[in-house]
């Protein structure tokens, strides 16, 4: 039964403090121990949406390396609150870089911004050679047999 093979596998390691693959030491002095998040196997999807319309707040080269996305949908037009962020650009090259396997990527601003054409042009080089192709913001998306512009892929 599923039951016994689960309370095998909870008593196969005694005297273990371990939780879900993180050790669990409340008097650790790392606040950010306690909420890290044990390391997965990525995640492929075929479009994935850059939080905080692509501000620095909470995107990193780790989220790039854990969320392998065929399509990536930068969004933000806003400069004085760091949309989209430099920051998440530079990450996105980074953490492709760790893959390990040439997968093309297509990165969809929905807004022609200075921070986009300024990074687009100082990485291009780096984006080639990752694999990576960045679409004017002004270019036609197809996505289930229909056609639209790529500022109007909002979520």
């Amino acid at each position: 039964a599923p039951e016994d093979e689960l309370s095998r596998s909870s008593h196969s390691n005694p005297g273990k403090s371990l939780v879900n693959g993180i050790k669990t030491n409340p008097a650790s002095n790392s606040p950010k121990s306690s909420l890290s998040v044990p390391m997965g196997p990525p995640v492929y999807v075929d479009l994935a949406y850059i939080p905080n319309h692509c501000s620095g707040k909470n995107t990193d080269p780790e989220f790039f390396k854990r969320v392998r996305a065929s399509y990536y949908v930068v969004s933000g037009n806003d400069a004085a609150n760091g949309e989209p962020s430099r920051a998440v650009l530079d990450a996105l090259l980074e953490g492709k870089s760790q893959w390990g396997e040439n997968l093309q990527v297509t990165l969809i601003p929905t807004h022609d911004t200075e921070v986009t054409r300024e990074w687009y042009q100082q990485t291009h080089e780096k984006q080639q050679e990752l694999n990576i192709m960045v679409l004017a913001s002004s270019s036609t998306v197809v996505m289930q047999d229909e056609s639209f512009p790529a500022c109007k892929i909002e979520f």
